[in-house]
């Protein structure tokens, strides 16, 4: 049954049909198109623009098709073109004439808006919730780690001691903001576009403020023509998924770099991994690897909805049937990586004292060490080029700062006495630095109390 087929006198060329369907793919928000035509019929019947006995029957028809779809009874048939006409068809096979009154006073134009943004809104909950699990295992490992030594890095290179619970901050800033960010999605889409019509709106007495009441948005959009034509929050919604691949993306890129042979910083479960058909020695860390390549995937769903967009005048256009396919692989693609990188974190075990050895030989302290000079009365220029040949020295020696002997760091300047070894002790380095933001355990104490109350209110 075509919804639209009355002024027509030939059939549907096949291939056309073939090429014009999205049952194949919108069936996936059957739930969302039966949630709003129960919304849109109990309106309508409260208005009085359909009966109260049509209105049950709808109702009652609408959730058996719902229950026997998710229980399997009901399946997708290719003649359908796609999920409204699929719903329409098969309630009025099973109620009669009452399912033929369901459409009044809208179109497929704003029911498919309305149906994409309810699945939207269902999957940002849905993905919110997925970060929040991921932060959370990430306050964990910070809590654990408030003293495990490590290099903090610039240019890759080793730069200033942190610790590991200060390294997981970063990321947990990362992952916060992106909760953030879909949280703005989430209350700027929250507006009901159901009653826009085509893109004219309808002359039924639509009391379109109850029917967003019913579906849980905050009111009526308020533009009708906007209305259907809006993609704006997919836009949203894969930018803020390709912002949160990109973290992930990151921190995988990190993971496996520490768990190389190199390396050694932590040590990725086997659950985790994988080997080699070949070299019986490998253990790969492959979760991580295509965690970091599924961000190329949700890239390319932004820039091709963006392009899409980019020349379609208003009000709807059949171009954008295109956002659905992106959107929901972009969605799950982001899911399922939020899920494995969460379960592959949880799982590893980090060798704190690789990770303590790794800095003392990076110099990480040498800053440190320019600081002492200079709490002794050396200018920071001097001190800068007197840590500098001490570096020299430990390089030719094969040698940590804290592995020189006293008579050595006398022999660049005089200035050194015994305390520089407490001054320049991987604890110490980290432990002075008490501002906030910054890596000392009592600092790094003050921010985990905000992210546990962060993630206790919401």
């Amino acid at each position: 049954m075509k919804l639209w087929g009355g002024r027509f006198t030939k059939e549907e060329n096949q291939l056309v049909h073939n090429f014009n369907e999205s049952l194949s793919f919108d069936q996936k928000f059957y739930h969302q198109d039966i949630e709003g035509s129960i919304a849109h019929v109990t309106m309508l019947a409260k208005q009085g623009v359909v009966s109260e006995d049509d209105k049950k029957a709808i109702i009652e028809g609408l959730k058996g098709i719902l229950a026997d779809l998710e229980s399997g009874k009901l399946v997708f048939t290719k003649e359908h073109e796609d999920i409204h006409s699929f719903v329409e068809a098969n309630l009025t096979e099973r109620i009669g004439e009452a399912g033929k009154r369901l459409h009044t006073g809208r179109s497929r134009n704003d029911q498919v808006a309305l149906d994409m943004k309810l699945y939207c809104r269902d999957e940002i909950d849905e993905i919110d919730g997925l970060v929040k699990t991921l932060l959370e295992e990430l306050l964990k490992i910070m809590k654990e780690n408030l003293e495990t030594w490590m290099p903090g890095f610039t240019h890759l290179q080793k730069a200033q001691p942190v610790t590991l619970a200060h390294h997981m901050g970063a990321y947990f800033e990362m992952f916060r903001r992106d909760r953030g960010r879909l949280h703005d999605i989430r209350k700027r889409m929250n507006y009901c576009p159901l009653g826009s019509g085509a893109l004219a709106g309808t002359t039924y007495p639509l009391d379109r403020e109850y029917t967003a009441q019913l579906l849980g948005f905050d009111g009526p959009t308020l533009n009708s023509m906007d209305s259907v034509s809006d993609r704006d929050y997919v836009i949203e919604l894969l930018s803020a998924l390709s912002t949160i691949a990109m973290h992930l993306s990151r921190f995988c890129e990190e993971i496996i770099i520490w768990n190389s042979n190199e390396y050694r910083f932590v040590e990725i479960d086997d659950a985790y991994s994988t080997g080699s058909s070949i070299m019986p020695q490998k253990k790969n860390p492959d979760i991580a690897e295509l965690v970091r390549g599924k961000a190329g995937r949700v890239y390319g769903a932004l820039m091709s909805i963006l392009t899409v967009m980019k020349g379609i005048p208003l009000a709807y256009d059949k171009d954008m049937q295109e956002d659905k396919e992106l959107t929901f692989d972009a969605i799950d693609t982001v899911k399922g990586s939020l899920a494995l990188f969460t379960g592959m974190i949880s799982t590893m075990t980090f060798n704190k004292n690789r990770m303590e050895d790794s800095a003392k030989h990076g110099f990480t302290n040498a800053t440190d060490a320019a600081d002492y000079l200079v709490n002794h009365g050396v200018p920071f220029r001097d001190a800068h080029g007197i840590v500098g040949q001490l570096v020299l020295m430990c390089i030719e020696k094969n040698c940590a700062l804290d592995d020189l002997s006293l008579e050595e760091f006398k022999s660049i300047s005089p200035v050194f006495e015994q305390d520089v070894y407490e001054a320049i002790s991987m604890k110490t380095c980290v432990q002075k630095r008490v501002t906030i933001g910054a890596p000392g355990p009592d600092a790094m104490k003050q921010v985990i109390a905000i992210y546990e109350k962060e993630l206790a209110e919401k």
